[in-house]
């Protein structure tokens, strides 16, 4: 298995955008949390979290291979269930259906980062003072933050998760990275 500094370099080299390697980071930071309270392996679930979008500069314009690309590339390096993981984790897409808490964790906390992100950034404090209150209000205006999915951040409930819970979790998990991802 690559270790952290391993894929976040590999991350790297495929010359994505600055966003995506907060993006990246950013659910990383979530799944090492989620790892953390639902009893899984923190550095497996967290590295998996790094390099779910590790395709997309080459699959941006072809979304069917978003998630394919990025777990062939992987094929021998990660295990099976983090490259289910990240093919799933395009499931509208590629057809590969999500079906284990690895594969919803995934889901749920890469589509949070932009919910999250979205409102640090119109916030006077940023992260600091957010609350799982202000978010599920953000997720109720379907205006904000528009291209965020809300029925994959409600997959945190597949994990036996309230959305207060998962937001409890996810919101300090970005705020210890939000200095190295633009939102401090």
């Amino acid at each position: 298995m690559l270790n952290r500094d391993e894929a976040l370099e590999l991350v790297k080299a495929q010359g994505p955008e600055p966003h995506l390697i907060n993006h990246a980071i950013q659910t990383e930071a979530i799944m090492r949390a989620l790892a953390l309270r639902l009893g899984h392996d923190p550095e497996l679930w967290g590295v998996t979290g790094l390099l779910h979008d590790l395709d997309y500069p080459a699959t941006r314009d072809n979304p069917a291979r978003h998630g394919l690309e990025g777990a062939a590339m992987l094929a021998g390096r990660m295990p099976d269930d983090a490259l289910q993981a990240i093919a799933a984790h395009n499931e509208e897409y590629t057809g590969v259906a999500a079906a284990n808490p690895f594969d919803f964790a995934l889901r749920a906390a890469e589509t949070a980062t932009g919910l999250i992100s979205a409102a640090a950034l119109v916030r006077p404090t940023r992260m600091e003072g957010m609350a799982p209150k202000g978010l599920k209000k953000k997720m109720k205006d379907k205006a904000f933050a528009a291209a965020v999915n809300r029925e994959r951040i409600r997959e945190c409930e597949r994990l036996g998760m309230t959305l207060d819970d998962f937001f409890l979790l996810a919101i300090p998990a970005v705020a210890q990275v939000a200095g190295e991802t633009g939102l401090a």
